[in-house]
């Protein structure tokens, strides 16, 4: 299967979130910090408002990452706006970002600053399908957005309502019945662009047998979340398709030894 999104280089570098260690977490400051580490993939997280504004967070509630307090989805975008989200960024070095004017981020807002990424995005609240479906289509994104969630039916809705034109990662349900398939040599055929895995997972461990009946299956393997560059090494000799990473500078340097250009 031919997926545009997944074109732009192989193995594919995905920067979680940006970083969650190199900078505040799904911020602008992350994402850009990728993308001048020489990034194209970024991996993000969505959210609602309680206004209807897409926003680019990971968590439910605003404690751990910023000076507020409550679920996101009781706060209207502008009054996000007036928070600090690098309020708890890097501890040991006593915050050094607070006060800097590190904010929140709407979806709009992060495709119209970085038109060449490639977002993989995580739709992290139920119910916000038709909206965000709404901001690719806005910015003509198809091409260069894969959708991921952890609920099933989020994923298939979302590829209801946008008849396929936007990839999509295989949910939960889908990811077992390939782990199940691969233990006999089997596949399993699923409309979706890739299989995006924890590479530590110990329920079904990635190995050469999943990577193989993915491959069969027209798809590619993506593991996450990997820190380590030996962990990274031994993904990519298993044949994985693309690293979702936290550290996208070790990443470059495992991908350099491997001689790779980035």
């Amino acid at each position: 299967m031919s997926v545009p999104y997944l074109d732009a280089e192989y193995p594919l570098r995905f920067a979680h979130r940006g970083s969650r260690v190199l900078w505040p977490e799904n911020t602008a400051e992350a994402f850009q910090g990728a993308v001048d580490l020489g990034y194209t993939y970024i991996e993000t997280d969505v959210r609602i408002t309680g206004d209807g504004v897409v926003v680019v967070f990971h968590d439910a509630t605003l404690e751990r990452t910023t000076n507020g307090a409550g679920a996101v989805n009781m706060w209207d975008f502008a009054d996000l706006q007036r928070l600090d989200a690098a309020w708890w960024f890097n501890e040991p070095d006593d915050y050094p970002l607070r006060g800097s004017g590190v904010r929140i981020r709407s979806l709009d807002e992060v495709f119209a600053t970085w038109p060449e990424a490639r977002f993989n995005i995580d739709l992290k609240g139920p119910g916000m399908e038709w909206e965000v479906a709404d901001v690719i289509k806005r910015h003509g994104r198809e091409e260069t957005t894969l959708i991921a969630s952890f609920v099933d039916r989020r994923i298939a809705r979302f590829r209801r309502i946008t008849g396929g034109a936007v990839a999509v990662s295989a949910g939960p349900s889908a990811a077992a019945a390939m782990y199940s398939a691969s233990r006999v040599g089997r596949t399993v055929r699923r409309r979706v662009a890739a299989y995006q895995i924890p590479f530590d997972y110990r329920s079904y461990p990635v190995d050469k047998k999943l990577v193989d009946a993915v491959h069969r299956a027209g798809a590619q393997v993506h593991t996450w979340t990997v820190n380590d560059p030996a962990d990274m090494h031994r993904m990519l000799d298993l044949g994985v398709d693309g690293i979702v990473s936290d550290r996208p500078d070790l990443l470059n340097e495992v991908m350099r030894e491997r001689g790779h250009d980035v």
